[in-house]
């Protein structure tokens, strides 16, 4: 049985949980932004935000979560609503993410107490953001113990894109990726299973793998 799920979906809600996918960010502008040091960001459940890595895996200074799966969104976590699921299915699975600053930057700079995203545009489109997954377990299929890790890069698509067919297209024609979260585009995934025989690239947009394009 292939293992690989799209865990792309739990962080979706998750996402939209935590985060309010494309929501303006109506601020003052601040002389000075405020950064973790100052004791003062909190993340969107009100824990307060330090530097290094948290409890549950995140460090936020160093952008990027590095933990157990089930750890990176509180609905999981011990005493969340699906805590139980997640443990049954994914409870032993790893989970690495890396964002830039346009993803979630490490400073609060619109005055909210919260780290900022996608600042000074009022969505992800255009801002040059971008996120990493990178998720790897193992599975048990008659009796053989299964290894198998899934890679995916993710990127917000330019202002001039246009998406037709649940698939982003740059200004010029060229395809840049599956459309995912509104705002995002699939740019590069990877999938390799001991068990399934399946190994290396998945997809790889025509645009390339590359950050930093739009």
């Amino acid at each position: 049985m292939k293992r690989k799920y799209l865990f792309i979906v739990p962080i979706l809600l998750a996402i939209i949980l935590l985060i309010g996918i494309d929501t303006f960010h109506a601020s003052a502008k601040k002389d000075v932004c405020s950064t973790i040091t100052q004791g003062s960001i909190f993340t969107t459940d009100g824990e307060l935000i330090e530097t290094g890595y948290s409890e549950w895996g995140y460090n936020y200074q160093g952008n990027m979560f590095n933990g157990m799966y089930c750890d990176y969104h509180p609905i999981y976590r011990p005493g969340g609503a699906q805590y139980d699921w997640c443990q049954e299915n994914y409870g032993n699975d790893v989970l690495i993410m890396k964002w830039n600053d346009g993803w979630l930057s490490n400073k609060d700079c619109d005055g909210d107490g919260l780290l900022d995203r996608h600042h000074g545009y009022t969505s992800y489109i255009g801002s040059g953001a971008w996120l990493t997954n990178h998720i790897r377990g193992v599975y048990e299929e008659q009796g053989k113990s299964c290894s198998w890790n899934y890679f995916v890069k993710i990127v917000a698509v330019p202002s001039d894109a246009e998406e037709r067919n649940n698939i982003w297209y740059m200004a010029d024609g060229t395809e840049i990726g599956e459309s995912i979260w509104g705002s995002f585009a699939i740019i590069q995934s990877i999938y390799n299973d001991t068990c399934t025989g399946e190994h290396g690239i998945e997809y790889l947009s025509p645009v390339g793998p590359g950050f930093g394009k739009f």
